[in-house]
Order: C-alpha cells, then structure tokens, then sequence
C-alpha cells in the first residue's frame, strides 16, 4: 500500500458525510469537532484561575488540617503515635510534648544519626530520598526561576502578543530564536545539580549501610550470616550437598551447618484455609451475637466451601448452619495439618536449602564470590529474613519464575496499552472544560458566562480524577506481581514499584502529552492530502515537533495545577482522614470481630512502593517541564518542602515497615531518577529543535547529556554497590575454625529458623467477645469439647491441637485453683484488651505490624545466651 493511499484511507474515516442532514452545510458534525477541538489543547482563560485556585486551595486546606491535626495529637496517641505507645525502649521514637506544636520542635531536632536502630534502614533511605528531593528541587527552582523567567518574559516575542495571557509569556513557545541558548545553559545546569545530589546522597547511603551492618540488630541476626541456595539438582538436595556446593566457591572456607528445605506440599495451603475459616467463624458470631440479651430469631446459615474435602456430603445448593459448619470445618483442617506436620519428615527434600557460617563477613564474601557463578545449576546469594521469604515460590524452577515473569509483564502491559483510551479522553476534555462546551452548547454558555467559577472547577476536578484513578492502581499491580515468582516480598515490591513508574510515565505523562498533538498532526497531514498535496511532503511540511512543542507550552499550566494539588494529599496523610474514615464505618455500621479491633489499634505497615512511585513521578514531571513551565519547580518545591517534614512524622511515630529489606530500593529509585532526567533533557532538546536555528547548534549542544547520565549512572555502581550489598568481599582476618561439637543442635536451630512456617506456626483461635461469653455453650451444644481434655492446661483450638502453650487461668482469690472454662477452645476477649498493646508479641499479628523486633519479640535475631544459638557454639 502506498503513503498516499494510506493517508486517503484517513482521511475517509475521518471526513464527514455531508448528505446526512441538511444542515450540515452549517453545523459541524460530531467526529469533525472532537478533531477539531484538539486543536486547542488549553484554554488560556481557565489555565490561570486553575492555578490560583489549586495554589489557594492545597495550601489552605494543608495548613487547615496541620492546625487540627496539632490539636487532637496529644489525645489520640493511639491513632497519630501508636509507635510511641507500642515499641520497646531501643525501637521508640523521641517523646512528645503535649503541647499542640511540640510535634514540630521534635521533627526539626532528630538527628538522622539516632534513627537508624529507631525505624530502621529501609525507612531511613526514603527519608534521606525525599529530604534530597527538598533540597534538590529547591536549588533547581532557584537556578530555574533566575535564568529561565527573566529570558522568557524580556525575549518575548510581541508579534502574537495580542490577547496572550500571562501565563504563556513564562513559556519559551514565543522567544527568539538567540533566546534559546537559555535552554542549553539550564539543561547543563540541571543535569550538573541533580548529579552531584544522587552522588552526594549515594555516598550518605552507603555510610548509612556500613552503619547498618554494624547495629546490634543485624550483628546477632541469624539471617546476616546465612546464605541461601535455590535452583539445586535433585542428586545434590540434602545438608551434604549444600556443603559440596560451597565448597567448590570457597575450598577454605569454615564449617557450615547447613539444611534442606523439606516439601510441605498442602500444608500451607490448609494452614491459609484454617486461618479463614476462624475468621469466618469470628464474622459470624460477632453478627449473630452483637446483642446478646437479643439474638436474632433465626441461626446464621452459609454455603459450604468448594475447598472443602466434604464439600460433596453437603446438600447442593442449600445453605447449612454457618456455626455448625464453621466448627466442623475448622475441626478437621487442624486434624489434618497436625496429622501433616507429624509426616513431613518422611517426604522428599526440596531445590533449595540455607547454611550459616559464624562469622558474617564469611557468610557475604562467599555471596560475593558466587555471585556470577552457577554451579551444577544452583545459585547462591545472601539469605533474607525468614518473614521476607515468598515460601511458595522457592520451589520454582529458573525456567518457571522466567515464564511467569514474561507473563505478569505481558498482563501489565496489556493493561497500560488499554489505559490509552480512557487517559485520552481525560487529556481531551479535563484538562481543558471548553472542549466539552465545544460539543455541548448549553455548556458552552455557561462556562462564557462563568469563566472563573469553572476554572476553579478545573483545577481541581482534572487533578482529582487522575489522583482518584491512580489509588487503585498499586493494589492491581501487586496481586498481577503475586503470581510473578518473585521469591521475597521486598524483591517483589521493587519490581511493583518499577512497573508502577514505567505505567505512569508511559500513560499519564507521554500518552498523555502527545495524544492530543498527535491527533492534531495527523488531521492537518490529511487535509494538505485532500488538497491535493502529496503524502510524504504533507507529512514533512506539517512538522510534528512544532504539534508537540506547542501542545506542551499549552498544558503545562495543568502541570502546575497538579503538582500544587498535591499537598491535598500530604495533608490527608497526616490527618489519617482514610484510617479515621474505615474505622468509623467499621464500628457504626458493621460488626467488627475482635481480631479486626485490634488490628485497628496496630500501627499501619508503610507502603513503600507506592510512595516511591509518586514521589519519582512528580520529580519526573517537573524535569520534564521544568525548561518549559518553570512555574512546575516552585510548585514541587513547596510540595517537598512540606512533605519532608510530615512524611518524618508519619514514619517515626505513625508507619511501621513491614519487611525491612536493608536499603535495596535505593538502586529502584536511583535508576528511575536518572532514567526521568534524560527525559527532560529529550524535552530540553525539543525545544532547541523547534526554536533554535536552522543549523540546530543549540540542539547538539545538549545532546551528549543523555549520554554522560547514563556513564554517570554506570561510575555509582561500580563505585558503590558492591560495598552497599556486601559486609565483606575477602577473608576476615583472624576467622574461627569450626568445631564439630554440637552440629546437630545448629542445624536444627537453623532449619527452626529458615523452615517453612508453616512447620511451625502457631494456629489462631478464634476470639470471641466477653459480653457473648455465657451463650456459647447453648450455641455450639457442647460439641466444642469432643476430641480433647478440657484441663489440659494449653491453649486449645476447636480440635484440641495447637503450637502454644500456657498456664491454666485462676481463680480469682483461690491460688491453685483452675478457673472454669465453660467454653474451652476459644479466646475470650474483654472491652478493655482489644488493643494491639496486649498482643503485639503474637506471632498472628506482629508479623503484619512490623515482625514483632520493634516490640521487644526476638523474632529472628539470635541471643547469645539462648541455648542453641550461633552465640554458643563452637564453630
């Protein structure tokens, strides 16, 4: 097919049918206006009471809230510092007054030194992240405002100066063409800024993990001198084979007490099944018991679960006793998985196994040495924490997590390709209400008679939409990445985070910046064609380029809108206005279990990717139209001169993180930061391209610094990730030979360690509400007893297993004497102890609230004076 023919079938898709009415001759129908309206991306009207409004309405609405928020502080500890109320002494933040400000007094004098044992290192390198975005945007606004404003305004070029408005004077769409020499000095300028900060903070950070690696925490943590092994061959999968392996790394190394993952096949699988099933039965009685001196005339009924291995015996389709059924069902999975964890012993081992050395500078330089390495077909690297491992898919093969992941990307792909559509049309008529009026004249009316009223609505309206949309992208994202292999949560985050920026830049920055050009350029090529023009010469005169150079000019003022809006979200972060909104909600119009009271009162684990995303997003805007609005660096200035401070806050006192990873997303957000710089300086080079002159002498002036970003980006790998990853490279000094004394009890306390928890976690039982305490035994008529001792003195679920165990309750007054269990097998829960101070060191709900260390649970640090532990052994 020819370019010409290619253009004519544009445009008779695109031409109008002219014998369709009469009265086309005077009214454009409706596919000729949605092309024609793309030809005036931005309303100049609209576009500076949009920014008026944004700038009035975030800053006050923050400020609103700060002062609200200082007020109910000092009574509602457990909601805005439940870390204050909840963490030992090592993990707690610095005291706060009661006063309504002393919170301010407190953020501004912590020290970054005193925070490491505090929060951790994860929370650390995000805090140094955002605080170097502050200072970094801070400086490029300085540097922006003084050299870009003062030659945009006074080169203004006054030949289309009639009825231009002031907000498109501060853009280059109009200088002249020597002018333009201010756009090669700032791209300089900028990509000599943002260097020297990544250098600088690289630097911090890798001071800040040497630090790391020398904090008690992670010198008697067991994990810090492990190393993990997968991919292993079946001929090699025992302690044995682990050892061989390491020794063909590292011949002289010491002696390793090594272990094999053992195949637990189902059982995690029906320890997920139980712990839903009691939180059924949980669901159920705290609706059919929510007023005890009132129960509901009929028993609360359900339909059988299709994973039950009953599910056949029920009748089909009819709904059974949900109490009845509940029990039962939580009766035989515990049958089951004791009967499961007796047998896993017997079974096959699995292809991949830890050993643990006693020194951890042993432990990293044979990580390091491996690390290219794949010998018979394992890998090896340095272990995770045990609660960070994805235990399901260890197993995996390589071949298996590749196709999985070639699969979660295709998926996530297909996703942003069919966001296009829906973010065009955001792009066409949000961005800019006088396209709708286009279409719609009665709109069109209202919005001439009403041009400031709906440029506030503008401003805010466009900004919201997208913020609105992009909540729930991360929890698509996250299941999509569940199924990907990953073999840790914290690997798996980073990749979420990843997929997360490419998604937002690709669609809500790129596709939609260049939609609306695009649309334009293509129009005008068909029309030159209908003229009689010839194709290739219709698309070389038209000049895409200038279609997008000057759409960007044109939109740019939304940026600012959006990046001014931004400080709407800050503030609702430190509100908690989402958490204080669920609750509410929870309590006054649902039936809330005891287990989900508690869970209320814990303190919210940090999302660090999404977080991360938005933060690398907004940086990756302003660069990008930072040369051509320099209005954006002032509004993302503000933005991270405020969230600085709250996200401090938030962190100390509020945010807890859920898997400490040690710092790895430093490299995700480092990559991403050099990545949104070439960016900008593809836009910086656009605009000398368009208004330089014709020999573009200013266009080549900036072409090498994409290529010194990348070179710059290479130089900090090389110069700092090997020593941010490893503790040591080569052979410690003064190493302790092994010992062949007490191997057994080693290995044994590492496969307690590094085991599947489902070998050794704890079963939940259900709780139940105090108030309902006496009606349990008339609803479950006595069957709660079968199969068990009552007295046996452990704390017993429905079956009469568990893994813990506890002295009886006494009797109140009558030392000896064991209190009456009317109803064994359940946990009574009083009003006053549904809170998450009473059961922070359980296992069930610390592992979600922070692994339990920050509490004062040992989680999976070793003590010394722990029989079992490497402290005394004697390797």
């Amino acid at each position: 097919m020819s370019l010409n023919a290619l253009v004519s079938g544009l445009h008779a898709l695109l031409a109008r049918d002219d014998t369709t009415t009469g009265n086309q001759n005077q009214n454009k129908d409706t596919v000729s206006k949605l092309l024609d309206l793309l030809q005036n991306p931005w309303s100049g009207t609209l576009a500076a009471a949009s920014m008026y409004s944004a700038l009035a309405i975030s800053l006050s609405f923050t400020a609103f809230t700060a002062v609200i928020f200082s007020l109910l502080r000092p009574y509602n500890q457990a909601v805005y510092a439940p870390k204050l109320k909840y963490a030992n002494e090592k993990h707690a933040p610095p005291p706060l007054g009661r006063a309504p400000w002393a919170w301010i007094a407190t953020i501004w004098s912590t020290k970054e030194e005193t925070l490491i044992q505090t929060i951790g290192m994860d929370a650390m390198v995000f805090l140094r992240f955002v605080r170097m975005c502050r200072n970094m945007f801070l400086t490029l606004c300085v540097a922006g405002i003084s050299i870009l404003l003062p030659v945009n305004i006074s080169s203004f070029s006054t030949t289309n100066e009639s009825g231009t408005k002031w907000v498109s004077k501060l853009t280059p769409l109009n200088i002249k063409e020597t002018s333009v020499w201010s756009q090669v000095v700032i791209a300089w300028v900028f990509n000599i800024i943002i260097a020297g900060y990544l250098w600088w903070n690289y630097r911090k950070i890798l001071d800040l993990k040497r630090r790391y690696f020398q904090t008690e925490e992670y010198q008697s943590s067991l994990h810090s001198r492990t190393l993990i092994l997968f991919d292993m061959p079946k001929k090699g999968r025992s302690d044995e084979g682990i050892a061989r392996v390491i020794n063909q790394v590292a011949p002289n190394a010491s002696f390793a007490h090594t272990t094999v993952a053992r195949n637990v096949k189902d059982l995690p699988s029906l320890i997920s099944e139980h712990d839903k099933s009691v939180r059924q039965l949980e669901s159920v009685l705290a609706k059919y018991l929510k007023n005890p001196d009132q129960l509901p005339p009929a028993r609360p009924e359900c339909k059988p679960s299709r994973k039950d291995r009953s599910y056949s015996t029920y009748p089909k389709g009819q709904k059974i006793d949900a109490i009845e059924y509940h029990t039962q069902r939580i009766r035989n999975l515990e049958v089951e998985i004791e009967e499961v964890r007796q047998s896993v012993d017997k079974r096959g081992s699995m292809p991949y196994g830890f050993a643990s050395y006693a020194e951890i500078a042993e432990a990293h330089r044979i990580a390091y040495a491996s690390r290219k390495k794949k010998l018979v077909g394992t890998t090896i690297k340095l272990a995770p924490r045990p609660n960070d491992i994805i235990w399901d898919n260890m197993p995996l093969s390589s071949a298996t997590r590749s196709r999985r992941r070639w699969f979660n990307t295709m998926w996530i792909a297909i996703l942003t390709i069919l966001w296009v559509a829906p973010n065009a049309m955001i792009g066409i008529f949000l961005v800019n209400l006088s396209n709708i009026g286009y279409l719609w004249d009665d709109f069109k009316d209202s919005l001439a008679a009403n041009p400031t009223l709906w440029g506030v609505i503008q401003g805010v309206l466009s900004p919201a939409v997208m913020s609105l949309v992009y909540l729930v992208l991360p929890i698509i994202f996250r299941r999509l990445s569940a199924k990907s292999g990953n073999q840790t949560k914290t690997g798996r985050e980073r990749h979420v985070l990843a997929k997360l920026y490419a998604f937002f830049i690709f669609n809500n920055l790129i596709v939609f910046s260049v939609y609306s050009p695009a649309w334009v350029y293509i129009v005008s090529v068909v029309k030159k064609v209908e003229n009689g023009g010839g194709a290739w010469d219709a698309i070389v005169q038209e000049n895409f380029p200038n279609f997008l150079f000057t759409s960007l000019c044109g939109n740019s003022t939304f940026w600012v809108t959006y990046l001014l809006q931004r400080q709407l979200g800050a503030a609702i972060d430190l509100a908690q206005l989402w958490p204080l909104t669920y609750a509410f909600f929870l309590k006054k119009f649902s039936s809330p279990t005891p287990r989900e009271l508690i869970e209320l009162t814990a303190p919210p684990p940090f999302r660090y990717a999404e977080y991360y995303n938005y933060f690398l997003y907004y940086a990756t805007v302003t660069l990008c139209f930072a040369g051509i609005q320099p209005l954006v660096l002032i509004a993302t200035a503000i933005y991270f001169t405020i969230d600085s401070w709250l996200k401090k806050y938030l962190i100390l006192y509020r945010f807890i993180t859920k898997t400490e990873s040690g710092g790895m997303f430093w490299r995700v957000v480092f990559n991403r930061f050099i990545f949104g710089t070439i960016l900008a300086n593809l836009t910086i080079m656009l605009t000398c391209w368009v208004k330089g002159d014709n020999k573009h002498i200013m266009f080549y002036s900036v072409c090498p610094l994409p290529l010194l970003m990348l070179a710059f980006k290479f130089y900090c790998a090389r110069a700092f990730d090997t020593k941010m990853r490893y503790h040591s490279t080569h052979k410690a000094a003064g190493q302790v030979e092994a010992a062949q004394n007490g191997d057994r009890m080693q290995s044994d306390r590492l496969s307690t360690r590094f085991g599947h928890p489902a070998l050794y976690k704890p079963l939940i039982t259900p709780m139940v509400h105090a108030k309902a305490q006496n009606l349990l035994p008339t609803i479950y008529k006595g069957r709660l007893s079968d199969g068990r001792n009552v007295q046996s003195g452990d704390i017993m679920t429905v079956s009469g297993y568990s893994d813990m165990f506890a002295l009886n309750n006494m009797q109140g007054g009558q030392p000896g004497e064991v209190a009456n269990q009317s109803v064994p097998g359940f946990e009574i829960v009083s009003e006053n102890q549904m809170d998450f101070e009473f059961y922070k060191n359980r296992a069930e709900f610390a592992e979600d609230h922070g692994g339990g260390e920050i509490y004062g649970r040992p989680g999976e640090i070793v003590r010394a004076e722990t029989p079992g532990s490497l402290g005394e052994s004697h390797i």
